[in-house]
């Protein structure tokens, strides 16, 4: 080999080693890899896929994975031109997952608070969802959580709504879930529900079930957001431009209103 031709083909290789190099003299991150990603140019998410509305499988279970929270992030990668893979996960072992690092991130309406918040990160909240106190539609003589002094709410014994109906002076009526609780309601067995604000827009937009109304909410409301570990700040930052995108044009309260019939996004 000549040593032009030598000299050619270095000159060629320092070109593209310089292609591959930012100003600092470093490698140029490629396909999201400066956000330290499970796998470059994928969002690798955990989620439970048995989780209705917010991740699940159409039809009888074994169609394709869908939900608020799946929609939700496969507009964020869209945002930050990422694939997505989720991984389906049940919840016990979700976070234990993420600390291993088999997942970027959890989308699976985790809600943000102070014990979470002293081992994770967070993105900016997706979904603020209030309490609310549930009454028949013809009733209105509840319309204040000091109304239900005296009253007969339906509440599972180990939810935080059951310390909000006993504080609030409710005689209350041990009960399985929503459903149960719903049902006592309906029959007249019970004055009140009190429960999360999106489990009964799900089960207005999901039953049609104009029978029952919302009579007060809290003053506070819970905030669910994407939880990741304490060495994806670069990504929780580039998500939260991407949520902000997606609040801006629309497309947060079009998802939001798809699967509740409201905007529960702010």
């Amino acid at each position: 080999m000549s040593r032009r031709v030598t000299a050619a083909s270095v000159l060629a290789i320092a070109a593209l080693a310089l292609a591959g190099c930012t100003s600092t003299g470093e490698t140029a991150p490629e396909g999201g890899d400066e956000y330290g990603l499970v796998t470059p140019g994928t969002l690798t998410v955990a989620t439970e896929g048995t989780y209705r509305p917010f991740s699940f499988h159409e039809g009888d279970g074994t169609g394709a994975l869908v939900g608020y929270d799946v929609e939700i992030i496969e507009a964020v990668a869209e945002k930050l031109d990422l694939e997505v893979r989720f991984e389906e996960t049940q919840w016990d072992a979700i976070f234990a997952g993420l600390d291993a690092g088999r997942f970027d991130l959890i989308a699976n309406q985790v809600t943000i608070n102070d014990e979470r918040e002293a081992n994770y990160l967070f993105s900016e909240p997706y979904t603020v969802s209030p309490g609310v106190i549930v009454v028949n539609a013809d009733d209105d003589s509840i319309s204040s959580f000091d109304d239900l002094d005296g009253k007969t709410t339906a509440q599972s014994l180990t939810s935080n709504w059951n310390e909000l109906a006993v504080s609030s002076g409710a005689k209350v009526e041990n009960v399985d879930g929503w459903a149960q609780a719903i049902s006592l309601l309906k029959q007249g067995r019970v004055d009140a529900t009190i429960n999360d604000k999106l489990t009964f827009l799900d089960y207005e937009q999901t039953e049609g079930d104009t029978s029952v109304k919302i009579a007060a909410e809290t003053d506070e409301a819970g905030l669910s957001a994407f939880a990741f570990t304490q060495d994806k700040q670069a990504l929780v930052d580039a998500i939260g431009g991407a949520l902000d995108e997606l609040r801006a044009d629309g497309t947060l309260a079009e998802i939001s209103d798809k699967y509740f019939g409201a905007d529960v996004t702010e």
